[in-house]
């Protein structure tokens, strides 16, 4: 799941040179944390979070796929505040309720 974001945050910002993700598990749930400078922000979030929303909802469908739990944060570098509000976990019984 870690490359997959990466790949789609990279191909959004301006400074993809500063992009860090991180996977880590706590319990059955993969954290996967991204990121990214923050002047690209804006572009990574989009407005209302619809951006954000769809990256989510990409690693959900993978992780479905995979029937593993995936939860995204997207931060900035220098700041270290949460920049996205935390959503439920993705889980394979989600994506099938969603289609």
């Amino acid at each position: 799941m870690k490359d997959l974001v990466e790949v789609i945050a990279k191909a959004l910002v301006e400074h993809p040179d500063d992009i860090t993700v991180t996977e880590r598990q706590e319990g059955r749930i993969t954290k996967v944390d991204l990121l990214v400078d923050p002047s690209d922000m804006g572009k990574v979030i989009g407005r209302q979070g619809r951006i954000a929303k769809a990256i989510r909802a990409v690693v959900k469908a993978a992780a479905a796929r995979a029937d593993v739990i995936v939860d995204v944060n997207i931060d900035a570098n220098e700041t270290g505040e949460e920049a996205s509000d935390t959503e439920e976990p993705a889980t394979a019984a989600d994506a099938e309720q969603d289609a």
